[in-house]
């Protein structure tokens, strides 16, 4: 399948979670990028989270301020879920917290702040476990990693 979901909280976060979608689609994988509230709208977030369970392998959730998304994401279904903590208040301190405190037994693995392309990178390691080509790509783009050099 080898389908990314990519959601947000709102529309205000998709300059942050844009990075994520451009770097699967370099790298050949589909990706879906949804807008839905877990607090103003969570009807939409349980509909798109049974379309998830039913035709994705990963979520990307981002989500700033209260940053409730991806834990609930997390809890609707059983594929990982990557959360992205932006920066909307306190330096995006509290949305960092509010993703990586999760209960036991409700993990969200969690990237640093507005860093949907390293959520992107993990995504796309979790998918070189079992697929070849997406191993492939993977070690291509770390070679092409290890060629940068840093700037002066």
């Amino acid at each position: 399948m080898n389908k990314v979901a990519i959601i947000m909280g709102s529309k205000s976060d998709l300059e942050i979670m844009q990075k994520a979608a451009q770097f699967l689609t370099e790298h050949g994988i589909q990706n879906e990028v949804f807008v839905a509230s877990a607090h103003r709208t969570p009807q939409k977030v349980h509909d798109i989270a049974q379309d998830i369970e039913a035709n994705y392998d990963i979520v990307i959730a981002g989500a700033g301020l209260a940053a409730h998304l991806p834990g609930v994401m997390a809890s609707l279904v059983t594929k990982p879920v990557i959360g992205v903590p932006i920066n909307a208040a306190v330096n995006g301190l509290d949305s960092l917290l509010a993703i990586v405190q999760m209960p036991p037994g409700v993990p969200v693995a969690t990237v640093a702040i507005n860093g949907s392309k390293n959520a992107a990178i993990l995504a796309m390691q979790i998918l070189a476990l079992k697929d070849p080509e997406v191993r492939k790509s993977f070690q291509e783009f770390r070679d092409i990693q290890s060629e940068l050099k840093p700037a002066n």
